[in-house]
């Protein structure tokens, strides 16, 4: 008997009703798993007694199958296809005079490794950083990437690097995880929390960020009439290297 076979005889059986239920929701990925099984060297295992063979089963397929974010390697962000964008929108008495901004992030370096502690780590260039205000003029864009760059919000200076890299990440349903991580931004570290999905091939989400918990004093002008809201933001679809 071929072992695929096998195994699709001991998921038919009802004691095995525990491995349907490990595999539930992911169903998809156990052809990939009798694929992969098929190769090993199991031959002393059909021989053994039914139950202790179904338990072998089990762990086998536990041990083949930790899906974090759909694969079980260590996979570099692929730069070119993937975004973050910053959005930081208008308040203020006469914010009807203003617009909203749009700001590109492009990532530097990231990676997304896949073992018994899967993790999440990104840096971007912070003096790299582009706003891109499709509605104000080449002047107006070119006076607000000076203010965000300069010494009263990111400070580029100084703080050249933002850098997330990840404390957990959990299943939270088919094709979506909680990833929880620390921020370095502007010289302060903070927790933040979001959820991913995957979707068409791309791990998207997004997160809202205060302005003022990493030491950041919303732009203000026009005495106050017209400012930036404290929260930002980012959202980010991430594509990664075969």
């Amino acid at each position: 008997m071929l072992l695929v076979e096998f195994l699709a005889e001991i998921v038919a059986q009802e004691e095995v009703c525990l491995l349907v239920r490990f595999g539930e929701g992911k169903m998809e990925s156990f052809g990939k798993l009798l694929s992969r099984a098929e190769e090993l060297d199991l031959k002393t295992l059909i021989e053994r007694p039914k139950k202790r063979t179904t338990l072998a089963v089990i762990i086998l397929l536990a041990s083949l199958s930790r899906p974090v974010f759909g694969r079980s390697q260590d996979r570099p962000i692929d730069r070119t296809r993937s975004t973050i964008t910053v959005y930081v929108y208008k308040t203020g008495i006469l914010s009807g005079l203003a617009h909203n901004h749009e700001i590109e992030a492009p990532i530097a370096w990231g990676e997304v490794k896949d073992s018994d502690v899967p993790s999440v780590e990104l840096r971007v260039d912070s003096t790299k950083l582009r706003v891109l205000d499709p509605e104000a003029s080449d002047g107006t864009r070119a006076t607000i990437q000076a203010t965000m760059q300069g010494a009263h919000v990111l400070d580029v200076g100084h703080f050249p690097e933002i850098h997330f890299r990840s404390t957990g990440v959990e299943p939270n349903g088919a094709d979506h995880w909680m990833v929880h991580g620390n921020l370095d931004l502007h010289g302060q570290t903070h927790p933040v929390s979001f959820e991913v999905a995957l979707k068409d091939g791309l791990y998207q989400g997004s997160a809202v960020l205060k302005q003022t918990g990493f030491g950041i004093t919303p732009v203000k002008v026009a005495g106050g009439t017209v400012k930036v809201k404290d929260e930002v933001k980012v959202a980010f679809a991430i594509a990664l290297l075969n």
